[in-house]
């Protein structure tokens, strides 16, 4: 009875929303677009598109039975903007760029979206370069990619290691080694640096990894057997042995390598998997008929959302801002296949093809990525349920009122007052959440030698800003934990109490006499508590803690390292950023620029005698 009447209160406060589009409608063109729906504090509730814009926004209207989420959404629109495109395949990627933009809780929106890997080989350099790459591809040579993780691409960039001996080092080191590292002695590296190898030789290593790259393999075979039969008939034994060692591990390689049944030259495999309410999607990287790897995705949505809906929003997000494969091949039909080949054809400039897989070998690619998004969610729900599990121990132990979904965990880290950190990290019921870690670089210069006043700065500074709506505020947590002992506990405390926020629970998580894990103590509400070394809720706060202790150490040691190349140039007159990056580049570090010699400092391109002279005396009266 409850249900059905908070069903028609939404309905009728719907209404509110049908007035403001209906107020609007007669000022709206009849042109494709973008829609967006704002509440009272002009946050964006939802981002539409739309063929005929007027036509889309008067379903709104008309329509009577919609969905409760479409009611729900309708009841809290205060407010409509509109962006006009020239066409429908425009209006979906502004669309799916808007989404990921601002996140609107009624879209279905694509989490955990991040750029992936690639593979650089430089055609510029004299002696190229192999490293992974992330970001725009702006520089001149091969983008190899992309692959599903950077364990992925390691792998790869490993094996043309072993088979070709290219170089990984980047150019700082590069250009000033004297002897060649181990990368050579265990036959990783053909020693460009010192001459161990001639400049065309090396030009022709670097084309056969790019042609291994490529998936011509048995190519590659085939011309090293031809080197290694000429260079045995040369009597060169040393260069033939070099060969043969290549063949063997290419060898080991194909044997090893994925095998890639539906032969599949540039595409990407899309599989979803729904089950309680929750989403897997699985995408598979086959690029030159090798798979390079999968990524498991878990978009947001409705729970009552349909698998086919949210493969055709994950689609159309997903390749926003990627590169797109000649061939798409997913789960699911999905309802604007055609308008999202157009749209993503257009993007690329090359013809784009979606299609589902019925039969043969691609079918069992699917049925295969279907699988692993099945598994990667039930293992995804066994978390989140163990997890829930977990907070009501926590509850219970700690007599807490508010049940808990989000903890954040605070640590400081310093060297004596320098370099001083706070640190964040968010905890929910899908586990450690990366997108809600912050650090706080300590502005209170007194604070920056008293833990006490280092957590009272951190506390004001993140809960002040979340209390006034500002920039990009986080939500409440259910609970704070703090690394600390009962003084820290008193000013966390003491801190949330001024800004008002007397109901969010905090716990201390002091270590024992001797600072041995299992031996910890914890302060609440006035009362001591301990657990038994083997209880999984202390392994859980441990771990919790520790990671919090991790971020708050690497935050730190960035800041320091920062501020050492900084401090040490940065403070000899005459040195600007020009000289600065001269002398970084020749030799690599500025500790290195402190122990080098007059002359070495002279050598450098910029740096006259003077200011050499100047840095010199810098480092050492």
């Amino acid at each position: 009875m409850g249900s059905k009447f908070q069903k028609k209160e939404v309905m009728l406060s719907s209404n509110i929303g049908r007035e403001v589009i209906k107020k609007e409608l007669p000022l709206i063109p009849k042109l494709p677009g973008v829609y967006r729906m704002l509440n009272s504090k002009n946050e964006i509730l939802y981002v539409g598109k739309a063929k005929n814009l007027p036509n889309r926004l008067k379903s709104y209207i008309s329509e009577k039975n919609h969905i409760i989420r479409t009611e729900r959404m309708l009841s809290q629109t205060k407010k409509l903007e509109i962006t006009t495109t020239s066409n429908e395949s425009e209006a979906l990627l502004l669309e799916a760029n808007l989404i990921k933009k601002f996140k609107p809780k009624f879209n279905i929106l694509l989490r955990d979206d991040k750029s992936f890997p690639f593979i650089f080989i430089g055609n510029e350099d004299k002696w190229p370069q192999i490293k992974r790459h992330r970001g725009k591809k702006d520089k001149k040579g091969f983008f190899f990619g992309p692959f599903a993780s950077a364990g992925s691409a390691n792998w790869t960039i490993k094996m043309i290691q072993k088979i070709f001996h290219l170089r990984v080092c980047d150019d700082t080191v590069f250009k000033n080694r004297e002897r060649p590292c181990i990368l050579y002695q265990i036959k990783r590296c053909s020693g460009p640096c010192v001459g161990y190898i001639k400049e065309n030789d090396y030009k022709q290593t670097v084309e056969n990894a790019i042609e291994f790259v490529s998936g011509r393999s048995r190519k590659i075979q085939k011309n090293l057997s031809t080197q290694m039969e000429k260079a045995s008939e040369d009597l060169d034994f040393e260069k033939a042995t070099i060969l043969r060692d290549r063949i063997k591990a290419l060898n080991i390689i194909q044997s090893s390598q994925r095998i890639n049944e539906a032969n599949l030259v540039e595409a990407d495999v899309i599989a979803g998997y729904k089950e309680s309410g929750k989403t897997c999607i699985q995408v598979f990287f086959y690029r030159s008929k090798q798979n390079w790897g999968n990524q498991a995705f878990y978009p947001k949505h409705d729970p009552d959302e349909n698998l086919k809906e949210i493969l055709n929003s994950f689609v159309s997000q997903f390749y926003e801002n990627k590169s797109v494969p000649a061939s798409i091949i997913i789960s699911n039909d999905i309802r604007e296949k055609v308008l999202i080949e157009k749209a993503l054809s257009k993007k690329e400039n090359k013809q784009i093809n979606i299609s589902t897989a019925k039969k043969g070998s691609k079918l069992k690619v699917i049925n295969q990525a279907i699988k692993n998004a099945k598994d990667s969610l039930n293992r995804k729900l066994y978390e989140s349920q163990n997890n829930k599990e977990t907070f009501e121990a926590v509850s219970k132990k700690f007599n807490l009122e508010t049940n808990i979904g989000l903890i954040e965990v605070y640590d400081n880290s310093h060297i004596q007052g320098t370099n001083s950190v706070g640190a964040l990290i968010s905890y929910g019921e899908e586990g450690f959440i990366k997108k809600r870690y912050r650090k706080f670089n300590i502005k209170i210069e007194k604070n920056k030698q008293d833990d006490f006043g280092m957590m009272k700065e951190v506390l004001n500074r993140r809960f002040k800003k979340a209390i006034q709506e500002k920039d990009n505020f986080l939500t409440f947590p259910d609970l704070v934990l703090i690394d600390g002992g009962k003084g820290q506990y008193s000013v966390a405390r003491e801190s949330l109490n001024e800004l008002g926020l007397h109901d969010i629970p905090i716990i201390a998580i002091a270590k024992g006499k001797f600072r041995n894990s299992g031996n910890e103590t914890f302060f609440h509400n006035g009362k001591e508590y301990k657990f038994a070394k083997n209880d999984p809720t202390l392994f859980f706060l441990q771990r919790i803690r520790d990671e919090s202790h991790r971020f708050a150490i690497s935050a730190h040691r960035a800041k320091r390292k920062k501020g050492m190349t900084r401090s040490l140039l940065d403070q000899i007159g005459g040195v600007g950023s020009i000289r600065k990056r001269a002398l970084l580049n020749h030799f690599g570090s500025a500790r290195a620029v402190e122990s080098a010699s007059l002359d070495e400092i002279q050598s450098v391109e910029g740096v006259e005698e003077k200011v050499a002279k100047k840095i010199y005396n810098f480092f050492h009266e």
